[in-house]
């Protein structure tokens, strides 16, 4: 459901909706969430009718990528982060989206939002007292959930690296696979994060302050960063794939390697005994009592010397 926090005289509470109707934005500040889901969201946003239609549609839109775009005195901020536990139903990360302009803010999202209830409680205890505050405590606090879950991409492919460089194992290739999609995913959409914060940074707008301004540029920082290391995850794991491919075709070329010295060892030992073991009349010596060892040890003269042969020619080590 909808959620209604105050900020005025120095002090900041959650609000009840109808005590949010004579609400002064030179005097206070406003913050509406809406849940997408749950709420009337037409209804809600048909109560600010000053909002231009392009911002409406965008704010309840289903699909969103960031984005920073000015309209008049206000602004449009779409902004994707980590999802909470119970919204990770396919995306990891989830958009929200802001409407800003001076003493108000209203914020919609169609999923629940790990960092949204830190916000809250900063808003709370005093740390949020305008639009401005609001879109840069959001936006580092997405940049800090998502630090932690990108530095471990980054060890997970030093790990795969490790195992197929130093190992030389080659069943990691699903792992391998997942690790790219997982940072190509991410680096979808915090790319277009990083344009949209350094946006908000030049915006020209009363209600952004220099704090502001600098919380959004090291906020852009870190994004900066973090798409940064989820191109050289993307890359690693692309030569990684390459590795693991060539370690797989190595492998099968000893494989048929050594099925080829197999059958180049018994093929001419094949053909003797196969020649000695036809049943018609005239084979040499059968009748002789010492045939058969004789043919026995040409077997073993003959591959022991083959054998010694390869060795000579290295095919061994091909």
């Amino acid at each position: 459901m909808s959620r209604y926090f105050r900020y005025a005289n120095g002090k900041a509470w959650e609000a009840e909706r109808s005590d949010c109707t004579a609400h002064d934005p030179a005097r206070e500040f406003l913050w509406i969430h809406i849940d997408g889901i749950k709420d009337d969201v037409d209804g809600l946003l048909a109560q600010f009718s000053h909002i231009p239609h392009q911002a409406v549609a965008a704010l309840k839109a289903h699909e969103t990528r960031p984005r920073c775009t000015e309209f008049g005195e206000g602004a449009l901020i779409n902004m994707r982060g980590l999802g909470a536990p119970s919204a990770i139903d396919g995306d990891s990360l989830v958009s929200i989206r802001f409407w800003a302009e001076r003493g108000l803010a209203i914020t919609l999202s169609f999923r629940e939002l790990d960092a949204l209830e830190r916000v809250i409680a900063h808003m709370l205890a005093g740390g949020v007292r305008d639009p401005g505050d609001l879109i840069s405590a959001t936006a580092m606090e997405i940049a800090e959930t998502l630090d932690p879950v990108v530095a471990e991409l980054g060890d997970a492919m030093d790990t795969m690296e490790s195992e197929v460089l130093e190992e030389e194992n080659t069943g990691e290739r699903r792992k391998v696979a997942q690790l790219r999609a997982e940072a190509i995913s991410y680096r979808r959409f915090l790319s277009p994060q990083r344009q949209a914060t350094e946006r908000l940074m030049a915006l020209n707008a009363d209600w952004i302050e220099p704090d502001d301004r600098l919380h959004f540029q090291e906020a852009a920082d870190r994004y900066a960063r973090m798409v940064e290391e989820l191109e050289s995850v993307r890359e690693r794991a692309a030569l990684t794939h390459e590795a693991l491919t060539d370690l797989r075709a190595e492998h099968m070329n000893k494989q048929a390697l050594i099925l080829a010295i197999v059958a180049l060892v018994f093929l001419p030992l094949t053909f003797i005994t196969g020649l000695l073991g036809m049943n018609v009349e005239g084979i040499p010596y059968a009748k002789e009592p010492w045939a058969f060892w004789g043919v026995v040890a040409f077997c073993v003269v003959t591959g022991g010397a083959m054998g010694i042969w390869f060795v000579a020619t290295r095919w061994l080590q091909k």
